[in-house]
């Protein structure tokens, strides 16, 4: 019985870390565009910040980190970096954790969004999550920081780069035949969703 626990301290101690890393997805939406994975593009990472740097490293892109008393925080991802009350922030499965990016630990199918916002009294701006809700039909939902639902304005349906329509959260868009085109959602001060086909 000792020998059995050595021996599985000491592979815990000898399997590297990325061996304790998930497979999670992640997104990137600029100030004025998606920088990374609209769709929502699948990494192994074990933690948040784990998560933006196999996003940089697959697509390419540019992002700083800066140490603080509180940890490595983000304040650079493309062209911007952050400024008075804006600048770049993450949430996981829709939620803003209450601790940095490299102490989120992710499990399998969680979902990374890192993004930039200019922020409020009471927070950022909401997120919208789009999801298939039946053949040919979508629905969008807009979250807070507590991944609470968050009231949404001025919603609408992208299909493709061209096609838009009106629309609310909560109700299905149905847009008829897309093939092959993605569909999202934007919102006045609310950042884009993801794109789903």
């Amino acid at each position: 019985m000792v020998k059995r626990l050595v021996l599985v301290l000491i592979v815990l101690l000898v399997v590297p870390a990325t061996a304790l890393a998930a497979t999670v997805k992640v997104r990137i939406e600029g100030k004025s565009q998606t920088l990374f994975g609209p769709t929502e593009i699948s990494v192994t990472a074990s933690n948040a910040l784990d998560a933006l740097e196999q996003a940089s490293v697959i697509g390419e892109l540019y992002y700083h980190v800066t140490q603080s008393s509180f940890g490595p925080f983000v304040d650079q991802v493309g062209r911007y970096g952050g400024a008075g009350s804006s600048g770049w922030v993450f949430k996981v499965n829709d939620a803003s954790p209450p601790v940095g990016a490299d102490k989120v630990t992710l499990q399998d199918g969680d979902r990374v969004l890192w993004y930039f916002a200019d922020f409020g009294p009471t927070g950022g701006p909401p997120t919208l999550t789009v999801k298939a809700s039946g053949k040919g039909c979508y629905t969008a939902a807009g979250f807070d920081d507590s991944a609470k639902p968050a009231t949404i304005s001025g919603l609408t349906w992208h299909v493709g780069s061209k096609k838009t329509a009106p629309g609310t959260t909560g109700t299905a868009y149905c847009p008829g035949k897309h093939t092959g085109l993605l569909v999202r959602a934007t919102a006045t001060n609310a950042v884009r969703s993801n794109a789903v086909k």
